[in-house]
């Protein structure tokens, strides 16, 4: 806790939005907190801001993912959050600008965060000197979200739709006006990351229902987090209730990192976050990591260039040095139906 947190006397909720708050009103201890709490809606403002009861609120929490805490003992709603769920439910969303078209000697990826996708990123500059390569890390929801918009050339995902092993086409439908070129970047081992050796024997979801463990978990719109639900909820576990479900991390690898630091017992990731820093890794599926292209965008260069990285020696050594990664499909276009586990 910083100085103007203890100043303030604010409780650990609200500590990092108080610090940004007295800065603004240069020490107002009183105008800061009221800033705060516009952000936090208790359960009665929510329910009037979505037009419902607070009974369906809570149902919301438990069944839709209504993002909530109890860190104060009581529901709490961050504004901010409740408007990127409803948003991430939205149909019909407006077509995008053709202002914010991504043009010019550059490649814009948005979506899902990946080791390996960073690595080829990397080799894609080297290659190709004259071409800047940027990644948005938004999870897969906000990568289709950023196609949508224009804002990007390829969006990364792995939406899982049903145990099949169908990944990104249902979503895809929901987010875009037309049908995207879906090409495989590759396949890539998921599982519960955990200390080496494993010492509190975890050995799946189940595990994390009994109370006694501490989660770190990944943002709303992943599909990890998608699955993370999915998995506790075949349990029988309400996820709210689950320790450490509203710590996020950003980053496969910063899951690794807190349980790599003790601050959780568990989270969900890929395996070579747990081989890259020499942690246990429990496993659960193998799921299909794709690229999402608009079909406008498909045949320009430093897409067509990208792609082309996906058929060379470098890409499959690579994936075989990070661990938990199969490339036998890499660089080949993917139709519905076609769902295949490695």
């Amino acid at each position: 806790m910083c100085e103007c947190c203890i100043q303030a006397g604010c409780p650990v909720l609200r500590n990092i939005l108080i610090c940004h708050a007295l800065t603004r009103y240069k020490g107002n201890t009183k105008s800061a907190e009221e800033t705060v709490m516009k952000h936090l809606l208790s359960t009665k403002e929510v329910a009037k801001y979505l037009g419902v009861n607070e009974k369906m609120v809570y149902a919301l929490i438990s069944e839709k993912g209504l993002p909530a805490t109890k860190a104060t003992g009581k529901w709490l709603f961050p504004s901010h959050l409740v408007e990127q769920w409803i948003e991430s439910r939205t149909m019909n969303y407006p077509r995008r600008m053709e202002s914010a078209a991504v043009e010019g000697e550059v490649l814009v990826v948005a979506g899902s965060n990946d080791i390996l996708l960073d690595r080829m990123l990397k080799v894609f500059m080297e290659r190709h000197s004259d071409y800047l390569a940027a990644f948005c890390n938004l999870g897969s929801l906000g990568g289709l979200k950023a196609v949508r918009r224009g804002q990007c050339h390829i969006a990364t995902s792995h939406l899982m739709e049903n145990a099949e092993g169908e990944y990104n086409f249902a979503a895809a439908a929901q987010e875009l006006d037309e049908k995207p070129a879906v090409v495989n970047f590759c396949y890539r081992e998921q599982g519960f990351v955990v200390a080496k050796g494993n010492p509190r024997s975890i050995s799946g979801a189940a595990d994390i229902t009994q109370g006694r463990l501490t989660v770190v978990n990944r943002p709303l719109g992943t599909g990890t987090r998608l699955l993370f639900d999915t998995l506790l909820t075949q349990a029988g576990a309400d996820p709210h209730t689950v320790k450490g479900y509203e710590n996020e991390a950003g980053r496969h690898m910063d899951v690794g990192i807190e349980v790599l630091a003790g601050r959780a017992d568990t989270g969900m990731a890929i395996r070579t976050v747990a081989a890259r820093l020499d942690l246990g890794f429990v496993p659960v599926q193998w799921e299909r990591f794709d690229l999402i292209i608009p079909k406008e965008h498909f045949f320009d260069k430093p897409v067509q260039l990208f792609l082309g990285l996906l058929n060379e020696p470098e890409f499959h050594k690579a994936a075989e040095e990070l661990e938990g990664y199969d490339t036998s499909r890499s660089g080949r276009v993917v139709y519905p139906g076609e769902a295949v586990k490695p």
